[in-house]
């Protein structure tokens, strides 16, 4: 059963560009953040799973206010100390909004995600935990900083006399797997745990929807997948444009792990995490994933839209890279093959554009810039390479 919620809207209290200054009826999907995910049936998912309904039904081109959970799920409360946590549900990361059941949307498309804007809540938290994260060998620190937000920074009596500026962007936004997609992807990170990698398999506990097979079955939302999920690019900010392959007929579009600002690497594990609210917007490209062989999930920022200079130059596409062979064969925490796939990705794009090999090849050594967008969601480490419109002439 797919839920309809519409909602009367202000487009001028988001500060669009340009503002209509008229009202419009929004689909919307709304939580109740006082309440765990578990607690407020029907707006969410912790899990990827292809049998996980759809709560709301949209079309290409409408816009979707999607109301979201910080990435503990509410168990991050302010004056809580770093021992207040020991207590908390380790399995309920992520909680997502939706699915969202976009129309035409199948397999074989690539569905087009536009954040026409990002709402942030007024408080945030960063942590560092034993064991986790990039430097986890050389930090055994337990450590937890509260975030005031507002007028476009960030404060923390934990961290004084730094005021960190607003860069908010989605840290999780997906498709779901097909079953084909959620089997293979299951088998090469049990493959590597075998081999002694890092991955989080799939488990039952904490998950929403707890009915089976999805909440024993489904894959959980650690690593950014070729469905996109929690890759943390912080570039995917206001006016961004994020290109996944659709696995499901539908798409069913998720997203959630609200960031207000990060570096590139979010290399403690954790970035200002909060709860926000998106207006997000679909365009379908049919056919396109199966045509270009689409791989990895892409994304673009167009130069006309007004957008933190810290958090997303201007102007750009990007194309991303995981740490998996062409074989399939998963790696863990290899950033210089998802450098290289990262890489071989925007060779391809400038081939799409009439360069050939040798001169995107060039091109690529010129002008793009590669960024570890994510160092620490295990096993897939993401890198993205950056290429600037500005540099062609046309």
């Amino acid at each position: 059963m797919v839920r309809q919620n519409v909602l009367k809207f202000d487009t001028q209290s988001l500060d669009l560009s340009p503002p209509t200054g008229t009202d419009l009826i929004m689909k919307a999907i709304h939580i109740n953040r006082d309440r765990r995910l578990r607690d407020d049936p029907g707006t969410g998912h912790n899990r990827w799973h292809p049998d996980i309904e759809p709560l709301l039904e949209v079309a290409p081109g409408e816009d979707l206010l999607l109301e979201t959970r910080d990435a503990a799920d509410g168990q991050v409360k302010l004056g809580m100390t770093f021992e207040d946590l020991a207590g908390n549900d380790k399995k309920a990361g992520h909680p997502l909004t939706g699915p969202i059941f976009v129309k035409g949307a199948k397999p074989g498309d690539i569905l087009e995600v536009e954040f026409v804007d990002l709402t942030p809540q007024p408080y945030g938290w960063t942590v560092i935990r034993p064991g986790a994260g990039f430097l986890r060998e050389i930090f055994d620190a337990r450590f937890l900083a509260h975030w005031e937000i507002d007028k476009g920074f960030a404060r923390s009596a934990q961290i004084p006399g730094v005021k960190i500026p607003e860069g908010i962007f989605m840290g999780t936004a997906g498709v779901a797997p097909s079953h084909e997609q959620m089997l293979r992807w299951n088998a090469r990170e049990t493959d590597l745990v075998k081999r002694g990698g890092i991955a989080l398999l799939p488990d039952a506990q904490d998950a929403v929807p707890r009915i089976e097979p999805i909440a024993s079955q489904g894959l959980r939302t650690m690593p950014p997948r070729e469905n996109g999920g929690n890759a943390d690019i912080k570039q995917l900010t206001r006016g961004s444009r994020l290109q996944l392959p659709v696995g499901v007929d539908g798409a069913l579009f998720s997203l959630g792990d609200a960031h207000y600002a990060q570096g590139d690497s979010e290399c403690c594990i954790t970035a200002i995490e909060m709860g926000a609210t998106a207006v997000v917007r679909f365009k379908l490209l049919a056919g396109e994933a199966a045509r270009r062989k689409t791989r990895f999930p892409r994304f673009s920022h167009p130069g006309y839209f007004a957008a933190p200079q810290w958090a997303a130059p201007h102007n750009f596409v990007a194309t991303t890279g995981l740490p998996i062979r062409d074989d399939g064969t998963q790696e863990g925490e290899d950033l210089t093959l998802a450098a290289r796939n990262a890489l071989l990705d925007m060779i391809e794009l400038l081939g799409e554009r009439g360069f050939s090999r040798e001169q995107a090849y060039v091109i690529c050594s010129l002008a793009v810039d590669l960024r570890i967008s994510n160092a620490v969601d295990l096993p897939n480490v993401c890198v993205s390479a950056l290429l600037p419109e500005g540099i062609f002439e046309k």
